[in-house]
């Protein structure tokens, strides 16, 4: 069985997301009903929900609403990785209100598509750093050329358990492997840093892609953070932009196949157990 790390629900009924406007093939609602039919045939028994970066006013009613979703019989919701604004001065109280509700088990805030000074702001460090100690992590989501100001923040927060989404998010598409293989060995050196193979489904050309074109991203992210490293997401929705949950699972299956039943159960659901004690 599969334990999914990475699930964006889309209700635009109760929450606003300002970014859907540029992503026509995503600007519907996309429910934990439709997810949770697919996940069942595909072998997924539990899920975290990653925050899907709402309008800021948003954050906490995002938590609150897939909250109640988890609560209704054969919810798949386990917990939820949440918004957060560490650039902004009410970060500490913001953290002390989620440390209260053990459904929150990390943070994540988009950097990608952010400038690449946000993350090296004295006030978004100061914040990340008081983080640690907490149980909580911190996703990070950055392009290849930003893997060195991952690297920056794992260094200065030693004690905060980050993970790095989509395989550092490779050119897939346009074969691009360097500095991306480079900057992806050197972060793995950093203890406090797991991996997730999810995302790259999205980063790879819809129409032609085959497991061939996604396995020298795959294994050298395996390789580099080794077995005991690595979790598990599907990214769904983005992941139909690829061609869907199912075929992503096959993916991974093809694409694991070599691997011994302990390294696949590692990478597939007990590594995501163990870091955010499922």
């Amino acid at each position: 069985m599969i334990f999914d790390t990475h699930l964006h629900l889309i209700d635009l009924s109760a929450l606003r997301y300002p970014w859907l406007g540029g992503v026509p093939a995503l600007n519907r609602d996309f429910s934990h009903d439709e997810y949770a039919t697919q996940a069942r045939r595909a072998g997924i028994e539990g899920a975290l929900h990653m925050e899907v970066d709402v309008d800021p006013a948003d954050i906490e009613a995002e938590t609150g609403h897939v909250k109640a979703q988890s609560r209704q019989k054969g919810s798949l919701l386990r917990g939820v990785i949440a918004s957060c604004r560490p650039e902004e001065k009410d970060f500490a109280t913001y953290l002390e209100r989620q440390r209260a509700d053990p459904f929150v088990k990390g943070f994540r805030r988009v950097l990608h598509v952010m400038p690449d000074a946000l993350s090296e702001g004295t006030l978004f460090r100061e914040n990340i750093t008081r983080i640690a100690g907490t149980g909580l992590t911190f996703d990070l989501v950055v392009l290849p050329h930003q893997i060195p100001r991952a690297i920056a923040l794992a260094d200065l927060a030693p004690g905060v358990q980050f993970v790095l989404d989509h395989c550092g998010v490779p050119d897939i598409k346009g074969g691009a492997e360097h500095p991306w293989r480079e900057h992806m060995a050197e972060i793995a050196r950093r203890p406090n840093v797991v991996a997730k193979i999810s995302g790259v489904v999205a980063y790879a050309d819809a129409g032609s892609w085959t497991v061939e074109t996604l396995r020298p991203y795959v294994e050298h992210t395996i390789t580099c953070f080794g077995w005991d490293r690595v979790v598990w997401g599907s990214d769904w929705p983005v992941c139909t932009l690829g061609g869907g949950l199912a075929t992503w699972v096959a993916a991974t299956h093809a694409l694991i196949g070599g691997a011994s039943p302990d390294e696949r159960t590692m990478l597939l659901s007990a590594n995501a157990k163990r870091l955010w004690s499922l």
